[in-house]
């Protein structure tokens, strides 16, 4: 619960840049566009302010629940916002799109079950199983960030993408801040005597990864491009092509389509039965 002054001044500078982001975004009409993105963002504010202004004068055992909830409804938005980004990136081809939900849900599914069992697994008191769990969660969630980052580093030429596009720029902030966590995570482990400056170091490449999204968020974007404008088009086009002619996706244009062609017929019926009755 303590925090020393130069964990403390990165920390409220965070949250000044959390409430600025957020306001950009309100401004530019971004907040459609990134909803979860925004929901993560206001998530993140209220902990910071819960944890910075309402920790100290909560007690040990309300803090300790307090802290772990916050983290695990972080972690839980982070993986929607990693969804949102892919679902930016690959936005023309609703067939990849259709993969990327299938696997995001069976990998959110994973996630659920791994830390269920680990929370069971582990011995201890209450408290020490709810650590063990949303501890596996933040971890795993951070790998997805890191290798997100190591996709769109490696494909970039490929997914002809603009790294001052929103969408990088969160996989960029998200990725690189996940990987700080983690390194900052085996080096309290390993060499404990660092802790401190570790965590100081931390909260500043927290605040600055804030930063770097404000100002991603403020200045005039590039003119949008997709994986559809990508020299490399027909690969992609391929997998989309291959994709939307295996049997679920056919059974669900098939399913949308009669809703499509059901709903003008009901509508039609109710017409010629409201004509009947104003003749008579």
């Amino acid at each position: 619960m303590n925090m020393s002054l130069l964990q403390l001044i990165p920390s409220a500078g965070a949250l000044l840049l959390q409430f600025a982001l957020m306001r950009a975004m309100v401004t530019r009409n971004l907040k459609s566009r990134f909803p979860l993105f925004f929901n993560f963002v206001a998530l993140e504010t209220c902990s910071m302010f819960v944890i910075l202004f309402v920790g100290p004068h909560l007690s040990a055992k309300t803090y300790f629940y307090t802290y772990w909830t916050f983290n695990a409804l972080v972690m839980l938005l982070t993986f929607g916002v990693l969804f949102e980004v892919f679902i930016n990136i690959l936005k023309p081809f609703s067939g990849l799109i259709d993969l990327g939900k299938l696997l995001f849900g069976w990998a959110a599914a994973f996630l659920l079950i791994a830390s269920v069992l680990t929370a069971a697994a582990t011995t201890g008191h209450q408290s020490a199983k709810i650590c063990a769990a949303i501890l596996l969660l933040e971890r795993s969630v951070g790998l997805m960030q890191c290798g997100l980052l190591m996709l769109l580093l490696l494909f970039e030429n490929r997914l002809n993408l603009s790294w001052r596009s929103q969408s990088m720029s969160i996989a960029l902030a998200l990725g690189i801040s996940a990987a700080v966590d983690l390194i900052s995570s085996l080096l309290r482990e390993s060499v404990p005597f660092v802790a401190g400056r570790v965590d100081t170091a931390n909260a500043y490449i927290y605040c600055g990864m804030w930063a770097f999204m404000l100002v991603m968020f403020s200045i005039p974007q590039p003119e949008r491009k997709t994986v559809q404008d990508s020299p490399t088009r027909l690969i992609f086009q391929r997998w989309n092509d291959t994709l939307l002619a295996t049997p679920f996706a056919m059974q669900s244009s098939l399913a949308s389509a009669s809703m499509d062609s059901f709903l003008p017929n009901v509508e039609r019926t109710v017409e010629r039965v409201m004509a009947r009755k104003m003749t008579h």
